[in-house]
């Protein structure tokens, strides 16, 4: 903790130190947002905030500096036998990040939201004042979907749960969208499936046909585990296997050796490939960074015939309305697959910034790659029809890629009068950017 802290007094010199008016930014190596923009130099250094501070196995909490990735705090909580209670699926998330933003698993229909298990954020404002805050705060429960733009997580204390050796699934199959929900109610109503108890679901959407929930149950032993971090590829074992076993570990990073399955836009799926390329390359952050590059020099685009729209997103859809989203969604949009993911949050009191209903069950159904433009469409054509239906259906869409919304439709579906009154109080001089300009003019 006392290397905390002259870390903290390190960077808040550094943030007092930049110029009125200049735009302040995080220096990171990584990111996991889609919403590119131009290079800017400099940065805050929050190098020094990137290590669990403590595992406490009695209280079952952790002490975790908000850039530390979520690849080393499940390391450092696995060895005290304890997890998370949502670990985001990608392995260089940052546990701020998730906090700020949003994130998600198959956990999350049990335990909510990432940040729904965070008992206290120190956060540096924009104001430049450090905090500590609570769940009875106006700040702790604004910042959830604020991006950085109320300020900046440097330590988070964090709530765990107890894990077992293995998981084992179990791969349901569904013929239709309306079968395959009403499994999901039941089974996350009832958290078991055939009288097994039911730890973590999640699901894949290969067509208008083919459907699959993923059932996960904690296990001490297991006849046999699998290995997807190699030549095989784990979505694919969906479709092939009824019942399947992983580790603890591999579990939770079962999605991030092929990026869920967008690895293949790559040709890394390819047997021939898989074999060529070395295992420490499989991996979404090395993925993203190869998208990142692509959106700078505009590769693909020159050796395209057509236009393409990139169509990345996470939207949560009440669960009665998933159906009638995924019909709308193969018609118009036609990627595939497509992931689903229930989550219904745990704290009641809800959350400003991203209004879900705590009473109701959503689904995430989260949709990564690009479409083929229609003759009369142009770039964000089909991101704006999403949104649309998105809302026409109740739901709620993540802000982590791009999007399209008015100031005025932004305003009203992300609680912008409660976000300018955040705004003032803990950035009055504007040094941060704005959550609109952020997260949908890229600023």
């Amino acid at each position: 903790m006392g290397d905390h802290e002259r870390a903290v007094a390190a960077l808040c010199g550094q943030y007092a130190a930049i110029p009125t008016g200049a735009p302040v930014r995080l220096a990171k190596s990584t990111s996991n947002l889609f919403r590119f923009r131009a290079d800017h130099s400099g940065g805050l250094d929050v190098a020094r905030f990137d290590r669990v501070l403590s595992v406490d196995p009695r209280t079952r909490t952790a002490q975790v500096q908000g850039m530390t990735r979520y690849e080393d705090l499940v390391d450092a909580t696995l060895a005290h036998g304890l997890m998370p209670l949502v670990v985001p699926q990608l392995k260089t998330i940052t546990l701020g990040g998730a906090v700020a933003g949003l994130g998600i698993e198959s956990s999350s229909f049990r335990n909510g939201l990432p940040h729904e298990s965070v008992r206290s954020l120190e956060v540096l404002t924009g104001s430049g004042e450090v905090v500590v805050v609570g769940p009875e705060d106006d700040l702790f429960r604004g910042f959830p979907n604020s991006y950085g733009t109320l300020g900046y997580a440097l330590r988070v204390e964090l709530e765990l749960e107890p894990v077992h050796r293995f998981v084992r699934l179990t791969h349901l199959p569904f013929g239709d969208a309306w079968s395959c929900t009403d499994a999901l109610k039941a089974i996350c109503d009832e958290q078991s499936f055939e009288g097994t108890r039911v730890d973590f679901i999640d699901g894949v959407v290969f067509s208008g046909q083919e459907h699959y929930l993923t059932l996960g149950t904690w296990m001490d032993e297991a006849p046999w585990t699998s290995d997807y971090t190699g030549n095989a590829v784990y979505y694919r074992s969906i479709q092939r296997r009824r019942t399947d076993y992983l580790t603890a570990r591999d579990y939770l990073w079962r999605w991030d050796t092929d990026w869920f399955w967008c690895s293949r836009a790559f040709g890394v799926q390819h047997p021939v490939v898989r074999r060529l390329v070395p295992k420490r390359y499989l991996r979404s952050d090395v993925y993203r960074r190869l998208v990142a590059l692509d959106r700078r020099t505009g590769f693909s685009s020159r050796v395209s015939r057509v236009t393409r729209e990139p169509v990345i997103q996470d939207v949560e859809i009440p669960v009665d309305r998933v159906p009638e989203f995924l019909e709308f969604f193969h018609r118009e949009v036609g990627i595939e697959p497509v992931w689903l993911c229930p989550v219904k949050l745990r704290d009641p009191a809800g959350w400003p910034l991203y209004p879900m209903d705590s009473r109701v069950l959503y689904v995430n159904v989260g949709f990564w790659s690009s479409v083929d433009l229609r003759s009369d469409e142009l770039i964000g054509d089909r991101n704006r029809l999403i949104e649309a239906e998105v809302a026409r259906l109740g739901g709620h869409k993540s802000l982590y890629s791009d999007s399209y919304y008015t100031p005025e439709d932004f305003h009203e579906k992300y609680n912008g009068e409660h976000y300018d009154d955040l705004k003032r109080h803990y950035d009055p001089d504007g040094r941060l950017p704005g959550l609109y300009a952020k997260c949908v003019l890229r600023g």
